[in-house]
């Protein structure tokens, strides 16, 4: 018998985790792209990237159970959270103390000046649906950031004119990075066993902003605090937390420096705000009712389960309807049985300063949604434009006085249940003009995201990501359910390609536009048998990789 033998191999080092930059170099960018923060980056993907993974997937299972028949229900195997009425929040840092008023917009150099000049107590500084994540933008927004922090941030203009931050009280700065299901292709992560993949957009965001800034806003008297978008689960806001707990680690801070607020923008979370504010519990600040996503997420979710779930006009949908009412009511009485603090949604209205019209339409209706907001109990409210601070102010202030919010305030007489939430009936009709108003503005919006702009005036309406999903996904939504029009005309992707010629041929066009590329991202995203989850990935991988 042969004896048998033994190899002896080398013992071999797996490979540290590494953030490779394949995006373009511009000047200053390796301010923001330095070898020490890719590492923290790095490590951010080692240690989440698998669970960011697993969440995804189980929004997936989410999605075809919902499309199945399975409504979604306020959780048993959590209800001793909700039942436990002695858990509280960490609630308001230094400087959220008082968000009556917060302005949320991109965070290009002119923006962020406008906005630090605005007047508003908080700027939520968006790299997320407000932003086109074109890598230009991705980049000059941290450094925007880094800028405005440090106190040297300023911005000319090609005509020459300066722009200064001159306030003297500036907003605090929430900043809000990508949620978990966008990618970040221009930076490359390899993991320990030399698997590459495209970075995850949240990770890359947070991570950036936090490594470069937590320690000098500190200083400054404030501190690291997000907006954190499109959560579906309490475990999701988990995986966020464990994230802020090694980050605060890594740079040697307090646990519970971070702050977090959560926007409430997609209809599973709206079954798991306490379980949401449980898991971020050492971490959260409150609650956002993110209005625009969350009418997305309801089409999204139930676009195929029959025709009692078709939603008219998108102009019909309001913040007064039954199952809208339950949803923000429910955000502020849980709330504020938490200590956190319960901050109302954006108006899309907007002034035109060239029509007084249109202006004084946009602050009557501004200021009815701003008073129903702090007559039920939010502690603060968005606008999209500074014009619109002293309206939204005035309604706060007539409620609020000199309290900094009014999170005593409990709505005990607030009792909503699973199936006031999931009852979408208004009772109004698909008209024609509101068939075209979501081609128009769906390709409009796309094509302006396409150029590298994400929060874009349509019709004296602020529209962004969540806005163009509506618009898009009811579309689908039409089609497949078979709907008609008001008059009695079928919605039909014939019909809808009728209304694309129509668009690109009334649209102001120039030789640079986007138009004809995003008349096919929408017909990608509203005419295909299968819908895809969010039009922003579809753009992104086809166009914005490719061209940057």
């Amino acid at each position: 018998m042969t004896p048998a033998t033994a190899t002896l191999t080398a013992p071999t080092t797996a490979p540290a985790p590494a953030v490779q930059v394949v995006g373009r170099l511009a000047p200053r960018y390796d301010e923001i792209l330095t070898p020490e923060a890719l590492a923290f980056v790095a490590e951010l993907h080692q240690r989440f990237g698998g669970r960011r993974h697993d969440r995804l997937a189980d929004r997936m299972r989410r999605r075809f159970e919902i499309g199945n028949g399975h409504d979604p229900r306020f959780r048993d195997d959590t209800a001793h959270i909700r039942e436990d009425a002695e858990w509280r929040v960490a609630g308001a840092g230094p400087g959220l103390e008082d968000r009556r008023v917060e302005i949320t917009g991109p965070t290009d150099p002119k923006m962020t000046i406008n906005a630090l000049n605005s007047g508003a107590r908080v700027w939520l500084a968006d790299q997320e649906d407000a932003t086109s994540p074109t890598w230009k933008n991705v980049i000059e927004g941290q450094l925007s950031l880094r800028d405005a922090i440090r106190g040297e941030l300023s911005f000319t203009n090609d005509a020459g004119k300066t722009y200064e931050v001159t306030a003297e009280r500036t907003p605090t700065i929430v900043m809000r990075p990508r949620g978990w299901h966008l990618s970040e292709a221009h930076l490359r992560f390899t993991d320990r066993a030399g698997r590459e993949m495209a970075a995850s957009g949240s990770l890359v965001d947070f991570g950036l902003y936090f490594f470069h800034n937590a320690e000098q806003l500190i200083a400054n008297g404030r501190g690291p605090y997000f907006y954190i978008a499109k959560l579906e689960s309490s475990e999701e806001a988990k995986l966020w937390d464990d994230v802020f707990t090694f980050s605060e680690r890594y740079v040697g801070i307090p646990h519970g420096t971070i702050r977090a607020t959560v926007l409430i923008e997609t209809l599973p979370a709206a079954f798991e705000m306490e379980e949401i504010l449980f898991e971020l519990r050492d971490h959260c600040a409150g609650l956002n009712a993110g209005r625009w996503d969350y009418i997305f997420s309801i089409i999204k979710n139930y676009r195929g389960r029959g025709a009692r779930f078709v939603l008219p006009d998108r102009s019909e949908v309001t913040m007064t309807v039954p199952f809208m009412r339950a949803y923000t009511e429910l955000l502020v009485k849980t709330c504020h049985k938490r200590g956190a603090f319960a901050i109302g949604g954006m108006s899309a209205f907007i002034p035109n300063r060239r029509d007084p019209d249109v202006t004084a339409r946009a602050f009557e209706k501004v200021a009815a949604d701003k008073k129903r907001e702090a007559g039920d109990g939010f502690d603060g409210t968005w606008v999209a434009h500074p014009d619109l601070i002293p309206t939204a102010m005035a309604e706060f202030d007539a409620v609020l006085g000199d309290r900094p919010n009014q999170t005593d305030r409990q709505r005990d007489d607030v009792h909503v249940r699973a199936a006031d939430l999931l009852d979408v009936h208004i009772g109004r009709p698909v008209t024609a003009e509101g068939v075209y108003a979501n081609v128009s503005v769906a390709i409009r919006y796309i094509e302006a995201w396409l150029r590298g702009l994400g929060a874009v005036a349509i019709d004296n309406l602020m529209e962004d990501a969540a806005t163009a999903e509506i618009s898009r996904s009811q579309v689908w939504q039409w089609i497949h359910q078979d709907r008609t029009t008001e008059d009695g005309t079928p919605i039909t992707r014939d019909y809808i390609e009728g209304l694309i010629t129509r668009v690109l041929t009334e649209a102001d066009r120039r030789d640079e536009d986007r138009f004809e590329d995003a008349a096919e991202v929408f017909r990608e995203v509203a005419l295909r048998e299968e819908f895809p989850t969010f039009l922003t990935l579809t753009a992104y991988a086809k166009f914005l990789v490719e061209t940057d």
